[in-house]
């Protein structure tokens, strides 16, 4: 029940943004990243909540990166299989419908497309200071 009112919430963010696609953010190789929603938060002064739409190709991935220290991040799988890891954490899967977060500090160091053959899609809904423009930082190598 959890899972499905998460994936449905995602889906809804998705679809009532999706007119407003914008803002394509630099992705990795076989990876498309848009802004699809941006809203100041009325309750919460100087904190907005931004959706992104991450597409990977078939063995697409995004470069290893980091997030402005401001923000909360609730990812859901909308479609396919993304292979993830957090930190130092272990390396997970996360197939449609499932979700993972990251906290404010956090080292995204892997994020692809577990298929070599099928497209994957996730939705990242961020809550993070309104005044952020860049919601992706490489990882200087």
């Amino acid at each position: 029940m959890i899972k499905s009112l998460h994936f449905a919430v995602a889906l809804t963010v998705l679809l009532s943004g999706a007119a407003l696609a914008h803002d394509a953010l630099d992705g990795g190789e076989g990876a498309k990243i848009t802004v699809v929603y941006d809203h100041e938060l009325p309750n919460v002064p100087g904190k907005s909540m931004k959706g992104v739409l991450v597409e990977y190709a078939p063995g697409g991935f995004s470069e290893g990166h980091t997030h402005p220290v401001s923000s909360f991040i609730y990812a859901t799988v909308l479609e396919g299989a993304i292979r993830s890891q957090v930190n130092d954490g272990p390396v997970a899967v996360y197939k449609a419908g499932e979700s993972f977060s990251e906290l404010p500090g956090d080292r995204h160091g892997l994020s692809e497309n577990a298929s070599k053959s099928h497209p994957a899609k996730l939705l990242a809904v961020f809550v993070v200071d309104t005044a952020e423009q860049e919601l992706i930082y490489p990882i200087k190598k």
